[in-house]
């Protein structure tokens, strides 16, 4: 078979999607599956649309265009602020976008007018994380120069947390959300429909009991992709992080001294770490490297240590055994591997049960309380 690869069971997805959109609908909370570290597969956006995800995002809209030339007809975001360049397609594309600034927005209501639609906006508020989002004082004056706009809606309200700085979605920052919500409606008199709490890292908070307030949206798709948990990237009881496998082959399997000789200088990609061992080892060269994946997001077989990559290897150490040339080696991944294994052209994606062989649902495990259902305990 075909090397290097990445080895996606659609069966696995669907279950985590449909088992995530059962525990969060008791808190009146809908999903919309993130596709962005999927590279727009049509196949998996039907796998999530079996499951019961109503809307799909992502945040280039290369990555949406592939999903509407593939036949999916869901409604989509674009979730990332919308570039000026692109407002024709986006308008053409998405049924609405999250917005941060009142310039892009203008753009869109011309492009809508063009097109004879009306394009829906979700403002982004900023309460911590220090990504995008309007201050929420200037909330108000936003709002305001939007209702003057044609061809335009305001959808809803939305904030993002745990990218850039890691802040964690909490009581405080949710209630935060749900007060400008009910502040905006108020002053202006009209519903937001969407009230989007964030993303994978807002399932702790979701599903501990909390008041959710105002909050009936979040956008998952580390959770769903590899049962993770964001905050900790711990394991997601309940669900399956193996959905996901990247498979790479041997290219050269040598015993080799672990320490490097002559004068020693920077790497290809900053001064390289010191060997950790000393004597000889079994060390096997893989045919992928940073160009495609993030060696650090790698989690080898227990009898396999990742030792460093350069572009195009990655050089291991084989604690118990020989692996030959020609060989392969299965890796598990997190999000920063994932996105870059997805996205690279020399790494195929091979379907191990296509959407079409899914059933509409599947049976959820035991009932258990929520927290427990994500803490594992």
């Amino acid at each position: 078979m075909i090397a290097p690869r990445l080895e996606i069971d659609l069966e696995k997805i669907h279950f985590n999607a449909r088992t995530l959109v059962k525990r969060l609908a008791p808190k009146g909370i809908s999903v919309t599956a993130v596709m962005k570290a999927t590279l727009g597969s049509p196949e998996i956006a039907n796998a999530f649309l079996m499951a019961g995800v109503k809307t799909l995002g992502d945040a280039r809209i290369e990555n949406i265009t592939r999903m509407r030339q593939g036949g999916v007809t869901a409604p989509m975001a674009l979730i990332r602020s919308p570039m000026c360049s692109q407002v024709a397609r986006v308008v053409k594309y998405t049924e609405f976008s999250f917005n941060t600034e009142l310039d892009v927005i203008r753009l869109l209501s011309d492009a809508a007018q063009k097109a004879k639609r009306v394009h829906g906006i979700v403002l982004m508020v900023e309460l911590g994380d220090l990504r995008e989002g309007i201050l929420p004082n200037a909330l108000n004056h936003t709002v305001q120069e939007i209702l003057r706009l044609p061809n335009v809606a305001i959808k809803g309200i939305g904030t993002n947390l745990a990218c850039r700085s890691g802040v964690v979605p909490d009581a405080a920052n949710m209630a935060a959300l749900s007060a400008v919500t009910n502040s905006i409606e108020s002053t202006f008199g009209f519903p937001l429909d969407i009230v989007s709490g964030g993303n994978s890292a807002n399932l702790h908070w979701a599903l501990s009991g909390a008041d959710t307030g105002r909050v009936n949206n979040l956008r998952l798709g580390e959770s769903i992709l590899l049962g993770c948990d964001p905050l900790h990237r711990k394991p997601i009881a309940g669900l399956h992080t193996d959905a996901i496998t990247l498979v790479a082959e041997v290219i050269e399997s040598k015993v080799k001294p672990s320490q490097p000789w002559g004068t020693i200088a920077q790497n290809a990609f900053g001064i390289p770490a010191a060997p950790k061992t000393v004597g000889h080892i079994q060390q096997a060269i893989l045919a992928i490297g940073r160009q495609d994946i993030d060696p650090a997001g790698l989690e080898a077989p227990h009898d396999i240590e990742i030792l460093e990559a350069s572009s195009d290897h990655l050089v291991v150490k084989t604690k118990r055994f020989t692996q030959p040339v020609g060989s392969e080696i299965p890796f598990q991944l997190n999000y920063s591997a994932l996105l870059r294994s997805m996205t690279s052209p020399f790494i195929s994606k091979i379907w191990k049960k296509r959407a079409t062989a899914l059933q509409p649902s599947l049976p959820l495990l035991k009932k258990a309380s929520p927290l427990a259902q994500l803490s594992g305990k």
